[in-house]
């Protein structure tokens, strides 16, 4: 089907009815990565897993205006601490990457140990986590609210203005962070936020969109790559800093701190030539 057949085609749907149509896939990857863990313990498949809870609280947004203010912070906070929880293994990969990529690949090396314990922790986590009946219970609650609100908003119309929105939070962001300091990471770390939000948006939605709002999906990726490769050694730098009291080698921490701190300086002001 072509995009303009496609769109021809949902001129007659609503945002409330479709919106299991976009949770369903979010919620089975989800659930598939979830219960993929028992049997093969990887860290990409916990990324796989984060991304996929990342996904669905970036629709739960864009439905926001229709959801009971309550249910939508619930929701929002239980994907928040499943994504956490799944990402803590990762943050020790890239402080391990990292690490060795500065010329320290036996500190990294000596770092397994936690790394090991932070994916035991992550997997148990999730097990009790009871996901699956987690997930379905959220889609089916927000299905039947949006499914019995009284009034009806057409997806075009909701797609546009709902990328709209993140287009404009993602713009002040920017702004902010472009009069800000290269010191002041939240600024940045705020504007990744917000491109992650957008790309993701238009991903969703992007046969409903017009032109003009598709056309900035190159921009969006590199925009995350640099504020993604920033975020990866500010977070690297702060894991490391938090645990120097387990390392036996602390000289050779200390010194890779200070790696990370200049490294830091080189990926923000990268960064800020996205601003």
């Amino acid at each position: 089907m072509t995009d303009r057949a496609q769109v021809e085609s949902t001129s007659v749907q609503t945002a409330e009815t479709e919106f299991g149509k976009y949770a369903t896939p979010l919620v089975h990857e989800a659930i598939t990565q979830a219960s993929t863990l028992d049997a093969d313990p990887d860290a990409e498949v916990l990324h796989k897993l984060r991304v996929a809870l990342r996904r669905l609280r970036t629709l739960l947004w864009a439905y926001r205006p229709m959801l009971d203010k309550d249910f939508d912070n619930q929701q929002r906070a239980i994907y928040k601490f499943l994504a956490s929880a799944a990402g803590d293994t990762r943050d020790w990969d890239i402080l391990m990457e990292l690490l060795t990529e500065l010329g320290e690949p036996k500190l990294a090396g000596a770092l397994q140990q936690s790394r090991d314990a932070a994916l035991k922790t992550s997997r148990e986590t999730l097990s009790h986590a009871s996901i699956k009946n987690v997930l379905h219970d959220a889609v089916s609650e927000a299905n039947k609210e949006l499914n019995t609100a009284p009034q009806r908003t057409p997806l075009k119309k909701f797609a546009c203005k709902r990328v709209a929105a993140a287009e404009e939070q993602l713009r002040k962001r920017m702004k902010r962070a472009s009069r800000a300091k290269r010191s002041d990471y939240a600024l940045f770390h705020g504007v990744r936020k917000a491109g992650k939000k957008v790309r993701y948006l238009l991903e969703f939605f992007e046969p409903l969109l017009e032109k003009k709002q598709r056309k900035g999906m190159k921009k969006l990726k590199l925009l995350q790559k640099r504020f993604g490769a920033l975020n990866d050694v500010v977070a690297s730098r702060e894991l490391l800093q938090s645990n120097l009291g387990s390392i036996p080698d602390e000289k050779t921490a200390r010194r890779a701190i200070q790696s990370l701190k200049k490294e830091k300086k080189r990926r923000a002001k990268a960064a800020s030539k996205m601003l």
